[in-house]
């Protein structure tokens, strides 16, 4: 063999080795670019839909925050446009838990990303403790519906609401209570919510529903801040003029169907249902919880 044909040789199988190495590149990066476009529309999951409607109404609404002036008055009324410099978002002052009522958290979100229902929370705990927010915490949510707590009677304009995956009938697993204090201490924390201010929806719709079911353990948020508790009611005498229909009221039910305030206050507080009537040891309940609200 000659030096030229060596040479040609030694050349040959190097152009060789690189065009092998080239397509093994070319379609590494090939598949590596379907992987990455498969990975894109996967990533989108099953609400890209809905994350996509929700951005469009906060655009919206943005919009509507940002007119100068505003196109929320009667313009024939209206002088002139002076816009204050004191002023800041409205903050939610109420957190209302539900139960879903719903068999799985998938069906939950479905329900709530579906225009349709006209139903949503800010949050949605799944079984397994999993929060999905669904919701800024300063818009107003569809959770609450025709409600009264006290003298408010436009609940969703106020609160935040949370919805925990559960049937109705099951207890409630320990990964979404974890997830769910946390939660609270979260929203506490950020908005100053009264400790008073964490309830049900139950407590706000007494003659509607009766979420979150008995199992909800509202002791253990209590222990923790986020509501309040009775307390021991060993030797507590109760006055003869104790009115316990009013003392209802003043911590917050809407007594006009006083049957079912009854039956809210006994489900939370004495976790059972069924009991439209006070009983001498649930007055003494009822007055020590009472007083906490004086």
């Amino acid at each position: 063999m000659t030096a030229r044909v060596f040479l040609f040789t030694i050349l040959f199988s190097l152009l060789l080795c690189s065009l092998t190495k080239l397509m093994k590149y070319l379609a590494n990066s090939v598949a590596a670019f379907l992987l990455m476009i498969l990975f894109h529309n996967c990533s989108k999951g099953p609400y890209a839909a809905a994350n996509k409607q929700y951005k469009k109404q906060a655009k919206e609404f943005a919009k509507a925050i940002k007119q100068t002036p505003p196109h929320d008055s009667l313009l024939q009324v209206v002088h002139n446009w002076v816009g204050t410099t004191n002023f800041n978002m409205r903050k939610p002052n109420f957190v209302i838990i539900h139960h879903t009522a719903q068999n799985s958290c998938d069906q939950t979100l479905k329900t709530f990303t579906t225009a349709r229902t006209q139903v949503s929370a800010h949050y949605v705990i799944c079984k397994d403790g999993s929060i999905n927010h669904m919701l800024n915490d300063y818009l107003r949510a569809w959770h609450g519906g025709v409600a009264k707590w006290g003298n408010n009677t436009d609940i969703n304009s106020s609160s935040i609401g949370i919805e925990i995956d559960n049937n109705g009938f099951d207890e409630f697993t320990e990964p979404q209570m974890n997830s769910l204090l946390l939660l609270l201490g979260n929203l506490k924390k950020a908005y100053a919510i009264p400790v008073a201010n964490f309830i049900g929806h139950a407590d706000i719709a007494p003659t509607r529903k009766n979420d979150p079911n008995v199992h909800f353990p509202w002791k253990r948020l209590a222990d923790s801040g986020y509501g309040y508790w009775w307390s021991d009611t060993t030797g507590v005498a109760v006055p003869q003029t104790f009115n316990g229909m009013q003392a209802l009221r003043i911590i917050g039910y809407d007594i006009k169907d006083s049957a079912a305030a009854v039956q809210t206050f006994n489900r939370k507080y004495l976790q059972q249902e069924g009991n439209a009537v006070l009983t001498e040891d649930d007055r003494k309940i009822l007055f020590t919880l009472y007083r906490k609200y004086e």
